[in-house]
This record gives structure tokens, sequence and C-alpha cells, in this order.
């Protein structure tokens, strides 16, 4: 098992910043491909940490590959770029293979996939955190099997495998292995969060809301209260992220794209009773202004990030992690107290907020890749599993962390960290990290403010993991039958939906309803449901 033991630390021991000479010579910097560049504006980007723990050193040249990035738009004008910049140098410098990075907005990316691969230029390496994505790709052929090469390259990643069998169904499409994956740490497990301003609760004599119903009254107080006392009537109770529809329909123990088992049959979660609860809760927070109405247009949710750091909203609901939005809200509102918000209770009970499955993100193989490229992006994958991941979780060990009792990694400065380290994620294709809730508090800067937001950290992933979010099944069918329908229809539903949502009391959630379930049955969805319900039955044991 790969584990975060000393075993790493003579790889980041190494670590060192390069000479003050180097960083002067030329105002130029090393660029993936080993040249000199001239970077962008009148400073060069920071050279990338330096390491003896190249594998491929002494090996003599090597041989590159591409691979997609997520774009989410963190990377500082300083830093560079996401094609070109201290971790992307640092990769090509330390893993045994070079790698040129394909970055695509994170909000965009099937879309963007979708479009490079039709014209043929989609990088080497795909990787999504969506497991029907991936089965999608596996079927229209734009992806590999890897068995056989998994089996004739890996050390690492085969091993690790064999210590987690559970996640070889995960990759395994018709009895072929098309990605590779690790293992969840329980930090990644759960996702989606929802947080509340706890001075404003206390400023208006509120309670914390545990049910959909004090949630709304809360809600309203939040708008007509004051409850930042500026005197105007500016505040918004509640403020979305892309995650937020996923909270709303969480509340009512359904997904738009996963399938459920109700009384023995399969269902798509788009098209059930409860399904239509979802939108009118929706319906009811904008029609009663509740919401910030501009989320619908706000593509990327920067609008509603800007309510939250700001101070103007009373409720987020986005990610159960919030280092960065906590640090620029405490900047904006020194005095702002925040707190972790459980899911509510609906008629249906309370379901957890979405939660991942064991296996982490896909990484998959383009269909044109050749075996000398399978093999070189095999070995970069388990020399970012067995090491390399750790540099671009946690950056430069005496930099970025120190290490406690020789294995906990201790962030030195949270802003130097998050402008520096945290855009790394752009290329943490795979991870041996285990992460303990208990480390929190070590594993953040010293100062009152991060010590603070380490222990707010720590009661989130408490209040996240309370309630099980229900998943009927361990992974969803994927035949193609099921991943075309589903994506063809995901855009007809949703124009659906946003009407309902914002039509006034002409446009009702039922009336939605009944239209979405005359286009799935119009576009083959009761053909696919029959299909689904055979695939249920022969794999049942397995789910």
């Amino acid at each position: 098992m790969v584990k975060f033991k000393r075993a790493w630390k003579p790889v980041f021991a190494t670590l060192v910043s390069l000479s003050l000479a180097v960083l002067a010579a030329c105002g130029s910097s090393s660029t993936p491909g080993g040249s000199t560049a001239k970077s962008e504006g009148n400073a060069s980007p920071p050279v990338a940490p330096t390491s003896q723990a190249s594998s491929a050193s002494s090996a003599g040249p090597k041989l590159e590959i591409t691979a997609s990035a997520f774009d989410r738009g963190e990377i500082a004008a300083e830093e560079g770029t996401y094609e070109n910049n201290r971790w992307t140098r640092w990769i090509n410098e330390n893993s045994p293979t070079k790698v040129k990075w394909v970055p695509v907005v994170r909000n965009e990316f099937q879309k963007k996939m979708n479009t490079l691969i039709a014209s043929g230029s989609a990088p080497d390496l795909i990787w999504e955190y969506d497991r029907n994505y991936i089965a999608q790709l596996a079927n229209q052929g734009a992806i590999q099997p890897i068995d056989k090469y998994i089996e004739k390259y890996s050390t690492t990643y085969k091993k690790y495998l064999e210590e987690h069998p559970a996640l070889k169904p995960l990759v395994t499409f018709d009895g072929k292995m098309y990605a590779v994956t690790s293992q969840r740490s329980t930090d990644s497990i759960v996702n989606h969060g929802m947080w509340i301003r706890q001075d404003w609760l206390d400023k208006l004599g509120l309670k914390m809301p545990t049910t959909i119903e004090e949630l709304i009254e809360v809600a309203k107080k939040f708008r007509d209260e004051d409850p930042d006392g500026n005197g105007k009537a500016d505040t918004v109770p509640i403020a979305f992220t892309g995650n937020a529809n996923g909270i709303i329909r969480a509340f009512f123990f359904t997904h738009e794209d996963q399938w459920y088992l109700e009384d023995g049959q399969m269902k798509y979660g788009r098209l059930l009773d409860r399904y239509t609860d979802a939108i009118a809760f929706n319906k009811l927070l904008y029609d009663e202004k509740l919401i910030d109405r501009e989320y619908i247009t706000d593509k990327n949710f920067q609008h509603g990030l800007q309510l939250w750091v700001t101070g103007k909203a009373g409720i987020y609901m986005g990610t159960w992690n919030m280092d960065k939005e906590y640090l620029d809200l405490k900047k904006n509102v020194p005095d702002a107290q925040y707190a972790p918000l459980g899911s509510v209770a609906t008629k249906y009970g309370t379901n957890g907020l979405y939660q991942e499955s064991p296996a982490d993100i896909f990484t998959a193989f383009n269909a044109n890749m050749k075996e000398d490229e399978i093999e070189a992006a095999i070995k970069f994958l388990d020399w970012m599993l067995e090491s390399g991941y750790m540099a671009l979780k946690f950056g430069e060990e005496n930099t970025h962390y120190t290490l406690v009792n020789g294995e906990i990694p201790k962030k030195t400065d949270e802003e130097k960290f998050s402008k520096e380290v945290r855009y790394a994620r752009a290329y943490l294709m795979i991870s041996g990290w285990k992460s303990n809730p208990e480390w929190y508090p070590i594993i953040a800067p010293s100062d009152p403010l991060a010590q603070e937001n380490a222990k707010i950290k720590a009661s989130a992933l408490d209040v996240a993991l309370k309630n099980t979010y229900r998943r009927d099944t361990a992974y969803g069918p994927t035949m193609p039958e099921v991943t075309q329908l589903v994506a063809t229809f995901r855009p007809i539903a949703l124009q659906i939906e946003t009407q309902a949502i914002m039509g006034g009391s002409g446009k009702t959630p039922e009336a939605a309803m009944e239209n979405m379930r005359k286009e799935w049955k119009r576009l083959g969805g009761e053909n696919v449901e029959k299909l689904v319900q055979e695939w249920y039955e022969a794999n049942k044991k397995n789910l």
C-alpha cells in the first residue's frame, strides 16, 4: 500500500531552490521542453523546485506525452500559465516522462474534450471525476483498454490495484479496464457542503436550521432583517456554486444523473416524483428572492463567490472545504463567523449531501496512443502514485510545509500555499494520500486565523459525514444506449427545469416533469429503462 510515511521523505527532503544566479540569468526560465523562453510580462515565472528524485535523469531522453489539466482559474499571473509554471517544470525534471499539459476550463471540460476528440487533437491522457463520461468515451472508441499494458509496464499501480481490489470494477467496462484510479481519502469522499453565517444567526436570535422549513424561514430572515447591520436591504440569503443544484436534489433523495432502485425497478433520478419536489423548492427560492437571481447566467459562479467572500450572503451552497473562501471572507469582514450547515430534513428524511464513490479521478488513455507512449504514461502515473503526488499536493518542504513527527506536512503560510501550490492540483492525476482529520490543526499554519479555520474544517468533515448519501448501486449502467440518451436528454431537461424555475406562476414544476417525461419517452427512454433493468438483474451481485 502506498502510504504517507517517511519512505517518501528523501524525495522531498532534497527539494531546494535554484541558485540566485540561475534566477537572474537572462530573465528566462526552463520550459517543459527544456529550452528557455521569455516569460509573460516583465517578470519570469518562478522556477520549479528541483529534486534528486528524478528516476529518468540518467536514462537518456524522455518520451513526451500530452495530458489534460483542469483550468480552475487559480493560477496567479506571476506563477506563469497552466502550460508553463513551477510545477509543470518540476514534473518534467523529476518524473520519468515529459508531459505537455492541455488545460481545459473545468466547467466546460466534457464539452471541450468532445471537441478535441472529434478533431483528433485530444491529449494522450484524459482524466475526469465522472465515471459515466469515461464509459461514454469507451463506448465511442475514443479511449483504449489498458489491462495488458498495466500488467506489462506497471509496478506501483499494479501492486496498488492488488491492495485495493474494490477499485477494479469501477475502471472496468465490458470486462476490460479502461482507466486507472486511486482510492479516495475521507476528505475527498465528501464533496458538497453548506455554510452559514453563525454571527447572523446569533444576531437575529435564530437556531441552526435542520429542516427544509427552517431553512426557508432562516433565509427569509436573512433577506428581511438586515443581518449585516448596514441599514440597507442588500443581503442575499443563499449564494450558489456549481454544486448548489446537487445539494438541493440531495435534500429530496435524488440526483439528475443517478439511477435508483424503486420497488425492485431501476428508475432514472431526473424523472422521479421527488425530483419534482426539488424543482419546486428551487422555484420557491427563486420566486421569493432567497437566492442570487444571477446564478443561472453565472456560469463560473464567480458572482455567487463574491457575494459570500464580501459578506453579502448568509448561506453558501458549495463544498465542504473552504480554506481560501474562509481567508477571503475574513479579510473583507474580519468579524464574520461561519459554521458548517448540515443537510436538512424533508418529508423523505435526511439524506447526506453528495458523496463520491471510492474511486477518485479516472485517467483514460487516448485510443491513438502507441505502445511506447502508453509505457511512458504508465511509468509517469507509477511515479506520481509512489511519490510525485506529495509535492503537487503540499509543495516544497521547508518552503511550503515542514514535517511534524516525520510524516505530517504542516503548511508554513496559507497565503503562500494558495498562490504557489493550490493550482498544482490541476496535474494531480493519481494520489496515494490518506487524510486524517486530527491532523488538520497540525497541517495548518500556526497563525490564529489558520488554526481557527482548521478546527472549523474538521467540524465540517464531521457534519458532512453525519448522514449517508443515498447511492443505490456502486456505479451506474454505462451501455452506449444509456450514455447517449442521457447526454442527449440532459440539456433538454435543463432547459425545461430552468423555464419552470424562472417562469413565475405560469410554469409549474408538475408541468415541467410532465414535459421531461414526454421528451424522455420520445428519445427512446422506455427501451433504455428495459436495458438498465436487464443490466441490474445481471450485475446486482456486484453492485
